[in-house]
């Protein structure tokens, strides 16, 4: 168990607990998609809470949360695990709002929502990027490889939603949390170190000419340099004297223009 899944755990238990004896709670933090703009902390409240009629909601979810969210949590860090399933819940509200304007929700926006199962499918999509051959089993029967059944749940939570099946299930929800397990995972590829690297090896330094090279060159001193970059620079040294400035890379120029002083 780490830090951040056993304090979810942990809170949503504790707020089903709590709902079973204040139901005012339910009023107070439930997502109702018509009231969302005077009442926005339900975006995130409502993850909390879960149906009162009842433990399978809460069991399930807290079932996979238990299941994939550990490992991922080891993978990202705490923060960026924390980020990711509350992304996913928000993302997963959004796109139920968004459905709920449509003529197909039949008025569901002033229907309650409720549950954690929208960061719950983010924290799958998200293990199912990282582990997609690990199998679950369905109705703790049938072994099914993740990202198949991501796929499956995928297909079931459209052909539910739009076919208006489902009873109270909040398909649009799932659907959403995907999604917003997809975007946060984009979020966190954009602003990883090699990513970041890479934009420095694509920008301006990439496209200095001979005279911008020399230029930076000549204000590195090779004395102040750590050794690491030493070995660098006398690489790039030896490349220059034997095939000329037009045989650097894009990473050597990169390496002149931070060490000679470039912006």
């Amino acid at each position: 168990m780490t830090r951040v899944v056993g304090q979810l755990l942990l809170i949503n238990v504790l707020v089903y607990v709590l709902m079973r004896g204040f139901p005012m709670l339910y009023s107070q933090l439930a997502l109702v998609p018509s009231q969302v703009l005077v009442r926005p902390w339900t975006l995130v409240t409502y993850q909390f809470l879960h149906s009162p009629f009842g433990l399978g909601h809460i069991f399930f979810n807290m079932l996979f949360l238990f299941f994939f969210g550990p490992r991922l949590e080891m993978r990202f860090g705490s923060r960026h695990f924390l980020g990711l399933y509350l992304a996913s819940g928000v993302i997963g509200a959004v796109v139920h709002i968004l459905y709920t304007a449509t003529p197909l929700s039949a008025g569901g926006m002033n229907v309650p929502m409720v549950g954690a199962s929208g960061a719950v499918y983010g924290v799958m999509l998200a293990y199912a990027k990282f582990w997609p051959k690990d199998k679950i089993l369905i109705w703790f029967v049938i072994p099914v490889e993740i990202r198949t059944a991501v796929i499956a749940a995928t297909l079931i939570s459209l052909w539910s939603g739009l076919g208006a099946v489902g009873g109270s299930t909040a398909h649009f929800a799932h659907l959403g949390g995907f999604l917003g397990g997809w975007l946060y995972l984009r979020w966190m590829e954009a602003r990883s170190p090699a990513r970041q690297f890479q934009k420095k090896v694509d920008g301006p330094a990439a496209k200095m000419g001979d005279r911008q090279l020399q230029d930076r060159w000549a204000r590195i001193d090779p004395t102040r340099l750590h050794e690491v970059n030493r070995e660098e620079y006398d690489r790039i040294a030896a490349q220059v004297r034997d095939d000329g400035w037009t045989s650097l890379t894009d990473r050597q120029k990169t390496f002149i223009e931070r060490f000679g002083g470039g912006a």
